[in-house]
């Protein structure tokens, strides 16, 4: 599964390409799944172009998208978007139209307590769990770990040459041991995991990602393991070459033939 991530917490200062009103965000979503994208990620904006939980910016974001494609459909819950904790599980609950998931960034303050609010309305939860904080181990002694759709695996090293690492460590504190990647005619040891979605200690899959001059290293180690990933504007401007790219369909056309080419060349 390689889901697009359309805008993130980008404004209008990354350029026009960036789509932040629900017109733009469904075009370049619909656009991105007509390449093969299978799953969207997206951030709804205020007029100002801001990330915002508000229940018409949501609701407005969902049907647009929903008008034009058939895919499943997420939004973020993200801290920045709405700091109070109180006020994030009131958004949530004020939602007149659901989306079909969201992501919940575990160390945040309050998230146990918005993703029982997502979950009490049947919306599905992506944990969010970042490199470089202590979400795996709260996520790890969370009880509602079973109950979440997948965990998004987020490596925030932007270091090319590094986020690889990273990205391993992240996965080791997830519970899934060594990530050597899958080798034909091995049996299907914890620390050599078959193709396919992987899942943690939780029994969750893993949707792995990374951003800006990670997100390229990072999704190719994604297909070597087999693992779901993301790819859009949300996580990088640029195409592998470093070019910038025309739209979140040139980064999933680019995104689906690098994690191909990737899986292919597991010895």
């Amino acid at each position: 599964m390689v889901q697009v991530c359309v805008n993130g917490g980008r404004g209008s200062g990354d350029g026009a390409l960036v789509p932040l009103s629900p017109g733009a965000m469904a075009d370049s979503a619909a656009e991105a799944v007509a390449v093969g994208a299978s799953d969207i990620h997206v951030h709804a904006k205020s007029p100002c172009g801001e990330d915002t939980l508000s229940s018409k910016a949501v609701a407005a974001t969902l049907e647009e998208i929903r008008s034009r494609v058939g895919v499943p459909v997420g939004v973020t819950t993200g801290a920045w978007a709405e700091p109070d904790p109180a006020a994030r599980v009131a958004r949530v609950r004020e939602w007149t139209v659901l989306p079909d998931h969201a992501s919940v960034n575990w160390h945040e303050p309050g998230a146990e307590e918005v993703a029982a609010a997502l979950l009490e309305r049947g919306v599905a939860v992506e944990a969010g769990i970042w490199s470089g904080t202590d979400g795996a181990a709260r996520f790890a002694a969370s009880p509602l770990g079973p109950r979440v759709l997948r965990i998004l695996a987020e490596v925030t090293d932007p270091n090319p040459d590094t986020a690889e690492d990273s990205a391993k460590e992240l996965l080791a504190a997830l519970g899934m041991g060594s990530v050597t990647p899958p080798r034909k005619g091995r049996g299907e040891l914890r620390e050599q995991p078959p193709p396919g979605p992987q899942a943690t200690t939780q029994g969750r899959p893993v949707l792995l990602h990374g951003e800006e001059g990670g997100t390229w290293p990072v999704l190719r180690l994604a297909g070597r393991l087999g693992l779901a990933t993301r790819i859009g504007l949300e996580d990088t401007l640029l195409l592998p070459d470093g070019q910038r790219a025309l739209s979140n369909a040139e980064l999933v056309t680019e995104g689906l033939a690098q994690y191909e080419g990737a899986r292919r060349r597991v010895p």
